[in-house]
C-alpha cells in the first residue's frame, strides 16, 4: 500500500503561505509527492527543490488567467498534481494546510482500517481555522467544519469546484465538460485536525493576500483594501487556541512579529447566523451544513 501526497502552489512566499511546512508535515507517510507549481517569481519553485527530498516531485505549470472565476483554477491545478501520482492513496494537503506530527501515525492506521473496506473512499478531516494571529480560531457557523483529505486512487476522482473538496466522476470528459455533478465519496470521519493557516500572517500580507486571493473568484479584478487590521476584527467569532501547534510550525509561531487580539465588540454578524449560532451551540447540531461526502461511520 502506498501513500501519494499532492498540492499545488503559486508565489507562495508572496502570500506568505506555509508551503514548505505543509509538504514537510506529511512527507515522512507518503512514498511520494507531487505538487503542481504555478509560474512563480518569489523563489516558491526554488525553495521546494532546496527541501532535497527524493520523494518531491515538481509539475511546473503556466496559470491559464481565463480560470479566475469561482476559483476553477484552483481546481484545475490540483488536478495536474492528482494526475501525476502513482499510489494506492492520495493525500492532498493545499499550501496553508499542515497536519500535527503525532497523528501521522493515526492516520496510516486508518488508511489500513479501511483498505479492504469497499464501501469507503476516504477520510474525513475537522478544519481548525486560525484567524488574525497564531492564538486565535474562527469557529462560527461560516467556517465549514469537516474536508476530505486523503482517498483511493483507484478511481476518477476530480476537485470540485475550486479544490476545497472532491468527487468521483464517470470520465474525463463528463467532468471537464460539466455534464455531470460527480458522486460524493464515502467516507470515514476521523478526529485528527488540519491545521489551517488560512488567515494568519502580517496586516500587510494579509491586504496583500485579500485583495488579489479575490481575483481567483470574480473574473479578474482586484479588491480595494483600506485597512486589514479592522477587516480582520469585523468577523463573526473567534476563540483562544490552547493547543499545541505542529512542531514545524514553531519557529512560525514564536517569530509572530505582529499583535493580534480580537475585539468582540467589533464583531460582525450575519442576522441568520447570529440567530442560529446560539441555538447549535446549544444543541450541537448545524443546520444547512454543506457537506460535500457521505459519512459510512
Amino acid at each position: 500500500m502506498k501513500i501519494s501526497g499532492f498540492s499545488y502552489v503559486r508565489n507562495g512566499f508572496d502570500y506568505d503561505v506555509p508551503f514548505l511546512e505543509a509538504i514537510q508535515s506529511i512527507l515522512p507517510v507518503c512514498d511520494a509527492f507531487v505538487i503542481a507549481v504555478g509560474d512563480s517569481n518569489d523563489g516558491t519553485r526554488e525553495a521546494i527543490a532546496a527541501l532535497n527530498s527524493p520523494k518531491i516531485k515538481i509539475i511546473d505549470t503556466i496559470w491559464d488567467m481565463s480560470l479566475r472565476r469561482g476559483g476553477k483554477i484552483f481546481a484545475q491545478q490540483s488536478n495536474i498534481a492528482l494526475d501525476n501520482i502513482s499510489g494506492d492513496w492520495a493525500f492532498h494537503l493545499q499550501a496553508d494546510e499542515v497536519i500535527h506530527e503525532s497523528n501521522l501515525a493515526q492516520i496510516v492506521d486508518y488508511i489500513h482500517k479501511c483498505q479492504d473496506d469497499e464501501r469507503v473512499d476516504g477520510l474525513l478531516f475537522p478544519f481548525l481555522h486560525f484567524w488574525g494571529g497564531y492564538n486565535y480560531i474562527r469557529t462560527s457557523r461560516r467556517m465549514h467544519r469537516y474536508e476530505i483529505r486523503v482517498f483511493r486512487n483507484s478511481k476518477y476522482v476530480r476537485s470540485y469546484r475550486d479544490s476545497q473538496g472532491f468527487r468521483i466522476y464517470k470520465s474525463k470528459d463528463s467532468y471537464e465538460q460539466e455534464q455531470e455533478k460527480g458522486k460524493k465519496l464515502k467516507v470515514i470521519k476521523t478526529n485528527i485536525p488540519i491545521y489551517h493557516y488560512n488567515a494568519v500572517r502580517p496586516p500587510h500580507r494579509m491586504k496583500y493576500k485579500a485583495q488579489h486571493f479575490g481575483s481567483y473568484y470574480n473574473g479578474g479584478e482586484i479588491v480595494q483594501i483600506n485597512d486589514s487590521s479592522d477587516m480582520l476584527q469585523r468577523v463573526d467569532r473567534l476563540e483562544l487556541f490552547t493547543g499545541q501547534h505542529p512542531e514545524i510550525m514553531q519557529c512560525k509561531v514564536e517569530n509572530q512579529d505582529w499583535e493580534f487580539v480580537f475585539d468582540p465588540s467589533k464583531a460582525v454578524w450575519k442576522r441568520k447566523d447570529k440567530i442560529m449560532q446560539p441555538i447549535e451551540d446549544f444543541i450541537g447540531y448545524r443546520f444547512g451544513e454543506y457537506k460535500n461526502y457521505i459519512v459510512v461511520y
